[in-house]
């Protein structure tokens, strides 16, 4: 079929809302929220349902035309970022909550739902979804399946993939994969945990089953102010190994305090600080009680200045929109953000904070630090403008050089954002060749064609070439010389 009869069949589908050909449309789809690597889409493709969606997929197999799946492009690693010559199926349209079962505590809905208007929902059975990533407020679930999402709440409440209970699942050929219950992988295969946060490379959910939890009895919130950034990551340390479990343990240091205060997230963090710990610890009333003493007492060994808890609330969530509005915050500093998502062993946390802080004071780079403390789930948030190619170049570098000091201190590339384009190259550090050859094989069971976004997580090199080539980001240039359907995921 030529391009136009394609897209005319594409069209019919989809309707003109959602089939997007402009130039003017399609440049809003050509990346996530990892600016430095763009690509704009031939097509947009937002199908309405599984069905839409389905029959798209048959026709691009058809065609052999790659596939980038996408849900709201809130993305940090270039998951979503198109392939030339490819396509972009949006799951934005599907923003149906198909069911909520109080019951047996489920909630079924469509891959394109917000993840806040799940809780929304939920909360009249006083029921929530409690993975909550920071830009929870706009990413889809289907999203955060495709990449195990994460968030401050993980801490106790766990990622994604501890609250997925099945997919409706469209696979590389259009094949519509029912794996939700009471059929959840029939063949006895452990295929549903496979594919959540596999990054789009299987195919696309278009619907979803999620456990929804009960609203806790009791919520405090606590703000500890520290005269240090290591004084505070010492102390989640230590209330780690004393088996503590707040149900969020966030850190904000002293750049991203001032970002947030500056702008319409203010949240009242004092400005004077030089870190603030954040916490959230839920349960019974006495459970509550108990464990905020205990953590009191602690804060203060580790040299807490000062102490709050939140006295109603608005106060609560306001406090928390200011940590998750830290991203937004950080444009007063810069017009370009990259932020950095490692993992660091929590008994090396504040040594690793202060090796991103001392990396990019190096290379000349705003660094600000606000993370997921209790996961060890580090996010350097590196300002710079990407209109300078020298400082593009040094934000990839000081990226490089703090994965590095993580892998080598027991760490890992990745805590939530995933691999995508970002840290493709990357996984050379942590995997042989022969590893990640295993890792491509159920892809090549999955998507014999890999034409569902091809070029990601695995490397399209074998780890020496990657080795002697430039230690920057990789883009989509090679694309066109590995892209044959033949050889891809870190063969040598």
């Amino acid at each position: 079929m030529d391009p136009k009869a394609l897209a005319r069949e594409l069209q019919s589908i989809l309707g003109p809302d959602g089939f997007l050909d402009s130039p003017a449309k399609r440049l809003s789809y050509e990346s996530d929220g990892l600016g430095i690597l763009r690509e704009t889409p031939q097509w947009v493709l937002l199908p309405a349902d599984t069905q839409e969606t389905a029959r798209c997929m048959v026709l691009l197999a058809e065609a052999g035309i790659p596939i980038a799946p996408r849900g709201a492009g809130t993305g940090l690693s270039g998951g979503a970022t198109p392939i030339a010559g490819g396509v972009s199926i949006v799951t934005t349209r599907m923003r149906r909550i198909l069911e909520i079962d109080p019951e047996n505590r489920v909630a079924r809905v469509q891959a394109g739902v917000i993840n806040a208007e799940l809780s929304r929902a939920a909360e009249r059975h006083g029921l929530f979804y409690a993975p909550d990533p920071s830009s929870q407020m706009a990413c889809t679930l289907g999203g955060n399946f495709a990449e195990n999402s994460g968030g401050p709440h993980g801490f106790k409440h766990g990622a994604t993939s501890r609250h997925v209970r099945g997919a409706m699942w469209v696979n590389h050929a259009g094949q519509i994969i029912d794996l939700t219950e009471p059929a959840v992988d029939p063949e006895g295969l452990d295929v549903l945990g496979l594919l959540v946060g596999s990054e789009g490379m299987f195919g696309m959910a278009t619907e979803l089953v999620f456990d929804l939890v009960p609203i806790p009895e009791s919520i405090e919130t606590l703000l500890a102010i520290f005269p240090t950034l290591g004084a505070a990551c010492e102390s989640v340390t230590d209330l780690i190994a004393k088996g503590m479990q707040p149900s969020a343990i966030e850190i904000l240091d002293k750049l991203t305090i001032m970002a947030v205060e500056q702008s319409v997230f203010a949240a009242g963090y004092p400005r004077d600080a030089e870190a603030v710990l954040l916490m959230d610890v839920d349960g019974t009333a006495n459970e509550v009680r108990g464990e905020v003493r205990s953590l009191q007492g602690l804060l203060k060994e580790h040299g807490a200045i000062e102490q709050r808890s939140a006295s109603s609330e608005e106060e609560r969530r306001k406090l928390w929109a200011g940590r998750k509005g830290a991203y937004g915050a950080m444009g007063r500093i810069a017009p370009d953000l990259y932020v950095a998502d490692v993992v660091a062993p929590r008994m090396r946390l504040a040594e690793i904070v202060q090796i991103a802080t001392d990396t990019c004071a190096e290379l000349k780079l705003v660094c600000a630090n606000v993370f997921h403390a209790g996961d060890g789930n580090l996010h350097p948030n590196i300002s710079y403008d990407r209109r300078d190619p020298d400082q593009v170049r040094r934000v990839l570098l000081a990226g490089q050089r703090i994965m590095e000091a993580c892998v080598e201190r027991g760490g890992s590339l990745t805590g939530e954002h995933g691999v995508g384009l970002e840290k493709r190259d990357h996984m050379c550090l942590m995997f042989t060749d022969v590893d990640l050859a295993v890792q491509n094989l159920p892809r090549l069971a999955l998507d014999p064609d890999q034409r569902m976004n091809p070029g990601k997580m695995l490397p399209v090199r074998g780890c020496r070439e990657v080795r002697t080539r430039s230690p920057y980001l990789p883009g989509m240039a090679g694309y066109e010389e590995q892209y044959d359907g033949k050889d891809q995921g870190g063969r040598a």
